[in-house]
């Protein structure tokens, strides 16, 4: 067993939008605290940490990472930062939630994964539908056998995010694949596996020479197909679709699953909605960081350390076939 907190106390780097939605998320659990917050800019940490009621606030990065009332890491700065803030962590002996996309690339992924594991340290990647009960629920449908066998999914995501500098900036890890793309190969990943045997890419490169819209197929051992979309430029559907011999299951909204549908024959026959006491859907990570934890676990079993490093290679050879690069390749 590991340490069994009465509160988890959260330290959180980085103060924009997706702690926001942390901070939001954590704020009604009653065994969990975001204790502290930092930022580059001290004014801004105060402002969130006021905002928030938050207790500490730092500037600097090194203050929190050293307090020892934090339990847990989240790092909330763009990607291009994730690799130097996590080992940060881990180098004061703090477990740490790496948001996704874990790491610029896969070496560094490998890097951080092996000094975790070297200092026997926690740590996983936040990629939030892989802990979202919606998500599981998928799963447990095509494992009953109320489509027959699955045999083609599609996916797509996109947001119009054209002018946002963390998707136009090389030195950001910019372009869709990290930030949006990342989400339907997770899914394709989920519910089809791993036992890749062809990828077939196109993708559409901006001013900044980062990916804007992708289109990816991969084809299976075993004969299944994934056709997958990702995008900054465009709004759309965010649906998925699983669709085997005798139905199909269309999910809304791959990004955070809001319905389950089922269909055989074209006919509805199950309908699943999220669950009333969904936050906002980031809680659910954090809630597994606490169980594994309290467990004494080094990885979660929901988003394994295999599947963070083999998404990281598979979003690495697409790039490298797009001519996509950033400083830290």
């Amino acid at each position: 067993m590991g340490v069994q907190f009465i509160i988890m106390n959260i330290g959180i780097l980085g103060a924009g939008w997706i702690a926001r939605k942390l901070t939001e998320a954590v704020a009604p659990l009653p065994d969990i605290d975001i204790y502290a917050i930092a930022s580059r800019d001290g004014d801004r940490a105060h402002a969130f940490a006021r905002e928030y009621q938050i207790p500490v606030a730092y500037e600097g990065y090194e203050a929190l990472v050293s307090d020892p009332k934090v339990d847990l890491v989240y790092i909330a700065t763009p990607h291009s930062h994730h690799y130097a803030h996590a080992h940060l962590a881990l180098e004061h002996g703090k477990p740490v939630l790496v948001e996704k996309a874990f790491t610029a690339n896969a070496q560094q992924a490998k890097e951080l994964i092996d000094y975790a594991h070297r200092r026997h340290l926690f740590i996983t990647e936040a990629i939030w539908t892989r802990y979202m009960p919606l998500s599981h629920k998928i799963s447990d449908l095509l494992n009953s056998g109320i489509i027959g066998e699955p045999r083609v999914l599609t996916a797509t995501l996109c947001y119009n995010m054209e002018h946002k500098e963390r998707i136009l900036r090389p030195d950001l890890c910019g372009g869709a694949l990290l930030d949006l793309g990342v989400y339907v190969l997770n899914f394709a990943r989920m519910y089809f596996g791993t036992d890749i045997v062809k990828t077939v890419s196109n993708c559409h490169l901006g001013d900044t020479k980062m990916d804007m819209m992708e289109a990816i197929s991969l084809s299976y051992r075993d004969g299944k197909m994934a056709n997958l979309q990702a995008g900054a430029l465009t709004l759309n559907d965010r649906q998925g679709l699983i669709s085997g011999t005798e139905g199909y299951i269309r999910v809304d909204n791959i990004n955070c699953p809001e319905c389950i549908e089922v269909y055989r024959d074209y006919q509805l026959v199950e309908r699943i909605t999220k669950p009333a006491t969904m936050i906002n859907g980031y809680e659910y990570e954090v809630i597994e960081c606490k169980r594994c934890l309290d467990a004494g676990l080094t990885e979660s079993p929901m988003m394994p350390h295999a599947e963070t490093i083999a998404i990281m290679q598979q979003m690495d050879t697409l790039r490298a076939q797009w001519g996509v690069t950033y400083p830290f390749d």
